[in-house]
């Protein structure tokens, strides 16, 4: 339940106020070079501590615990952890007796048989989302490495968010003032907002991926919302499409064979046509909110008022767009491998 891909296999695993959190990647072609420090720009990316994330804050320091010899991957699985710190673990012994409304509280339960970690979310915390952008570093590098592309680019991958709380974004500025207000009125109401984030790939080539199961979107969507909040996500003209007509939504080919616009996100028939990649993601509002909500008290046995307690992001969307990247880059190298 915790393995994604068929070369290039990524497995997490931890608890969010559990010892260690991490992930063993199988193969990761041997010779590539690897340090700690090439971690650092994306787990910095995703680090909590900024108005409206979380103010727990952890020093997300990977180690590197095997696979890795002399500064270059070796082969062997590939073993990267986080240890846990800054816990406060009482923070959630209310969640046992009145599970958050929108969070996996209840549904853990009722699927382990109370045998699972309630703390801090347990397995199905925002906090494991660490080790996959640290899995999203090996796959940059394996995407720099090989034929995936036409021209490696600064960065393969690239997110970033469109939209806060309904709000579209602006040329203007990265951060428009209009989602820091909204951030700051839905921190005073204890309540919290959701986002888009948009993710695009440069220069791909075509042929990656296959028609049905295994279309190169169905791979992506499949990743992308095993990150926790996510609700939705489309591809190129997405939803718009279906508002279109097939003159407006159809992509005309050009002399070199690729598309001149890019309604299709990218792809034709499940298979990457040399378009950029381009997608979408919508990111739900944090469940776990101070604002009173209705939930079932099985205590008491009745309804009950729920103020959450403990520390919670405001817009856990503010430190996905890496993870976003991540995952994105994690389907195309396992692609370039397969291949």
């Amino acid at each position: 339940m915790n393995i994604f891909g068929r070369k290039f296999r990524v497995s997490i695993f931890g608890e969010s106020h559990g010892e260690l959190i991490g992930v063993v990647l199988d193969g990761v072609p041997a010779g590539l070079e690897l340090s700690e420090q090439d971690f650092e720009q994306d787990i910095l990316r995703r680090k909590s501590g900024a108005k409206g994330t979380t103010p727990r804050i952890e020093d997300d320091k990977p180690g590197i615990v095997s696979g890795l010899y002399e500064g270059h991957t070796t082969g062997a699985p590939l073993t990267i952890v986080f240890e846990n710190k800054n816990t406060r673990s009482t923070d959630y012994s209310l969640f046992e007796v009145m599970p958050r409304p929108g969070h996996a509280d209840l549904t853990a339960a009722l699927k382990w048989d109370d045998c699972q970690d309630p703390r801090g979310g347990g397995h199905f915390s925002g906090r494991l989302t660490l080790p996959v952008v640290a899995a999203g570093v090996v796959a940059k590098k394996i995407l720099a490495d090989a034929t995936i592309l036409d021209e490696t680019p600064f960065r393969t991958v690239d997110a970033r968010i469109i939209e806060l709380a309904g709000i579209p974004g602006s040329s203007e500025s990265a951060f428009p003032s209009a989602w820091q207000d909204a951030i700051d009125n839905a921190i005073k109401e204890g309540d919290s907002l959701g986002a888009v984030v948009e993710c695009t790939v440069p220069d791909i080539d075509p042929g990656y991926g296959e028609p049905f199961w295994d279309s190169v979107e169905s791979q992506i969507a499949h990743a992308v919302f095993s990150i926790p909040g996510v609700r939705g996500i489309e591809f190129g003209d997405g939803f718009e499409a279906a508002r279109m007509k097939g003159s407006e939504h159809n992509d005309p080919i050009g002399p070199d064979g690729r598309p001149t616009k890019n309604g299709a996100g990218g792809a034709n028939g499940g298979i990457t046509n040399g378009a950029p990649i381009s997608f979408r993601v919508a990111f739900k509002p944090t469940s776990s909110i101070r604002k009173a909500q209705q939930t079932f008290n099985f205590e008491k046995g009745e309804m009950d008022s729920l103020e959450v307690p403990g520390r919670h992001d405001v817009c856990f969307a503010l430190r996905a767009p890496v993870v976003v990247e991540a995952m994105t880059a994690i389907v195309l190298a396992d692609l370039a491998l397969v291949k």
